[in-house]
């Protein structure tokens, strides 16, 4: 262990024969938080000291994006509609929790033979309330940490796109880390910036059909290896939020693996995907100040496989 009171990534038990290291004996069989257990009353007093002038900065997208959406969901609807002489009501239809700025839960993915989060076998139907997104509603809320990898590769590789799959390592994130002379530490939401969302907000109608043709749009993203597993939890991070559609690179490669199944399924690791850090990045090279008071509180949909982030940065 190390002086988190957490054990090291190296002294986490494997799983089978896909030899992939597990949390599930740290934080418990009947666990529904995960890594959040890390976001604990201390942590969470000593994160509000991170708010120096109170400016508060959106991290979310607007509901209707990406348009038109991914992975085959269907577009949003929202209707405004009259309920009497002075008063309004509206309607929001075809809604995927999941389709814009939002967090995976642990019933987004099994991996493979060995289950859910916490070895959960059984399909989401019949897991009742359990690993429901509903667990997270109390607040993602903790220090927060800007790696703006988007930055970096501007100064390092010119001209890599974030469309481009460039993967990202955990050597990488160390050296940005060191660049911003940031430390990440137990318990902090670590959030990434790619300039997906940069680029994305630049295309035009036609462009962003392009990118969503097929269903899973190509990204710059975490390196989906063994050594990315290892250093989200050796450095004990709550829950990870990127800018790109996925996390972790897009296409994947099945020689290497699935991030979502190495810190999502196995490491219970929340994944927050499709955040706009673009203004908080520029707040944050304006006075070279990478942390932030980050609050985030998921909808209590019992059962739920996702909800969406609703993210805020107060610096």
């Amino acid at each position: 262990m190390d002086d988190s009171g957490m054990p090291k990534y190296a002294e986490l038990p494997r799983l089978g024969a896909v030899h992939a290291r597990h949390s599930w004996d740290v934080f418990g069989p009947e666990d529904g938080l995960g890594a959040l257990n890390l976001l604990t009353p201390e942590r969470v007093v000593r994160a509000a000291t991170e708010i120096r002038t109170g400016t508060r900065i959106s991290l979310q997208l607007p509901a209707e994006l990406p348009d038109p959406p991914f992975y085959g969901r269907e577009a949003l609807r929202h209707s405004v509609f009259r309920t009497g002489r002075n008063s309004w009501d509206d309607r929001i239809d075809a809604y995927h929790p999941q389709g814009s700025t939002q967090w995976d839960g642990f019933r987004h993915l099994r991996y493979r033979e060995f289950g859910f989060f916490g070895g959960r076998r059984a399909d989401p139907p019949e897991l009742g309330d359990e690993l429901g997104v509903q667990h997270w509603a109390r607040g993602i809320v903790g220090r927060g940490v800007l790696l703006d990898a988007r930055r970096w590769l501007d100064e390092h590789e010119p001209g890599t796109s974030a469309f481009g799959g460039r993967s990202l390592s955990a050597e990488d994130l160390r050296r940005i880390a060191d660049a911003q002379d940031v430390r990440i530490g137990a318990g902090d939401v670590l959030c990434v910036r790619t300039g997906w969302v940069t680029e994305y907000r630049a295309l035009d109608a036609d462009g962003r059909a392009e990118v969503a043709a097929g269903g899973r749009p190509p990204a710059t993203g975490l390196a989906a290896d063994e050594s990315m597993a290892e250093q989200l939890w050796d450095w004990h991070v709550a829950a990870v939020a990127c800018d790109n559609p996925a996390v972790e690179v897009a296409p994947g490669d099945a020689a290497v693996g699935s991030l979502h199944r190495r810190a999502l399924a196995a490491l219970g690791i929340p994944l927050g995907e499709l955040f706009d850090f673009d203004e908080l990045a520029t707040a944050c090279a304006a006075d070279e100040r990478w942390s932030f008071f980050f609050v985030s509180v998921p909808l209590a949909i019992s059962g739920g496989v996702g909800s969406p982030a609703a993210p805020v940065a107060v610096r």
